[in-house]
Formats: structure tokens, sequence, C-alpha cells
């Protein structure tokens, strides 16, 4: 029977201490999507043990986009820690990642909780305020290249996230055409609309996918909607700025 536990240690060290993996499943070819979820699970609890602290969740895979980029056809979940937060408009370590890269996305902060089957009115009931976002997503695998079942072991790739300015609840974020640009030349261009054709279906989604786990989301979670783009590479001294329209920019750079 493979030891869980034990893959968890392995891939939250390889996320510890900025270091490149084999796929877990080359040597675990029986490991299926619920196992990654408990490794998941284990390697959280891990951090948890350290001092950090769940902020929110995320969900990942939400648009055809990143579907292509990353060869997966299912949406997938995982978590956010305190520790994974950045100032926005502050500097990114470099040397904290292995290949990181970086996406547009839409944040909800909910003032409710949210768990199980939810229409997308009551999703909306449970939000606070919404804010254009970015999340670095780093795979901990050799060359970026996983299953499904690796990927949501390694958090799905989640490692560090900005949000910008909030705004309320009420704005519509059906289509909000939004420009991502290194270095003041547009690398993304796309809508909220490419994810799942509205964000509200991501969180709707959310809230069904963690009551499977038993979980619900908790009052002042942040959760973010995934990326409405393909994700960009990050390197050193570039100046990365997302502008949402009628919702503001944020930006940050990448240093050491």
């Amino acid at each position: 029977m493979t030891n869980l536990a034990k893959l968890a240690e392995i891939v939250d060290e390889a996320s510890r201490t900025a270091t490149a993996i084999p796929q877990l499943t080359i040597a675990n070819p029986e490991l299926g999507p619920d196992d990654g979820y408990a490794i998941q699970a284990l390697a959280m609890a891990r951090r948890y043990a350290r001092g950090e602290r769940r902020v929110g969740m995320k969900m990942g895979l939400t648009s055809r986009a990143k579907m292509i980029q990353v060869g997966v056809s299912e949406m997938c979940w995982w978590r956010l820690t305190d520790a994974m937060r950045v100032e926005e408009g502050g500097v990114l370590s470099r040397s904290r990642f292995i290949h990181p890269r970086v996406e547009p996305e839409i944040a909800f902060l909910l003032k409710k909780p949210l768990s199980g089957d939810v229409s997308a009115m009551e999703a909306m009931a449970a939000v606070e305020a919404v804010a254009p976002a970015m999340e670095i997503i780093d795979s901990r695998y050799k060359d970026f290249k996983f299953t499904w079942a690796d990927v949501v072991a390694d958090n799905s790739s989640s490692s560090a996230f900005f949000i910008g300015q909030w705004s309320p609840p009420d704005l519509d974020i059906s289509n909000r055409g939004l420009v991502m640009e290194v270095d003041s030349r547009p690398v993304q261009v796309g809508s909220t609309a490419a994810i799942l054709g509205h964000p509200v279906r991501s969180l709707v989604a959310a809230a069904r996918l963690v009551a499977k786990w038993g979980e619900r989301l908790e009052p002042g979670y942040i959760v973010m909607a995934g990326g409405a783009t393909a994700a960009h590479p990050l390197s050193v001294g570039q100046y990365v700025r997302t502008s949402m329209r009628g919702m503001g920019s944020l930006s940050f750079t990448v240093g050491e």
C-alpha cells in the first residue's frame, strides 16, 4: 500500500526547498485523484504545523486556456495560506521557486460560510467583495509535467498570490476585459468570461468540491476563481502588472 504520508513529506520538502522532483505517479502509478487530495491535505498539515494559517482556497483549470496549457481536462482545488500572500506592489523573490509562472484571476472575499450544492445567487449572497488578483504557480515536478493526481498532490502548483483593490460584490464581473503586462508589454489579453463563462460558477463549484472533503468555505476566506488566461513564465527583474476593466490594476516586481 502506498504510504501517502511519505509522499506528502516529499512534496512538502520540494515546495519548502524549491527543489524539483519526479512525478509521484512514476514510482506510484496506482495513485488516483482521491489519493492526490489526501496527499495535499497531509502536506498542508505539515505547513500548518510550521505556523502557516489557512486563509482560503483556489479553483484551478477553470479556463480552456489553462486546461490546454497543462494537458489536464478537469477542474481541481487547493488551499491558500497566509504565507503565500505577497503584498500588492511588492517584490516576489525568484529564489523561492523552481519555474514560476503568473496568471490573472478574480478573487472573492467571503462574509458567510459556504458549502455544498448552492446556486449562483446563494453563492454571491456569501460574498463581501471581489477583486482582481494574480497567482504564482510553480509545479514542484521536473519540467512542469504531471498527471492529474500529481498536480492535486502538489497543492495544484499554487505558490503565492496577490490581491488588488476590493470592490462591492454587486459589481458585474461576468465579462471584464483584462491585460497582463510584463515590462509594459502585453503578454496575455483576456476576459473574466473565460472562467467557466462567469467567475461565479467557479465559486459555486468551489462550495461543492470542498463539501466532498468534509470542509466548508469560511467567513473571511479568499476564494480565487482560477486563471483567466494561460500563465506566463517569470524572470528576475521583470515588472508585472494586470489591469482589469473597471476594477483597477495590481503589480509586482520579480527580485532575486
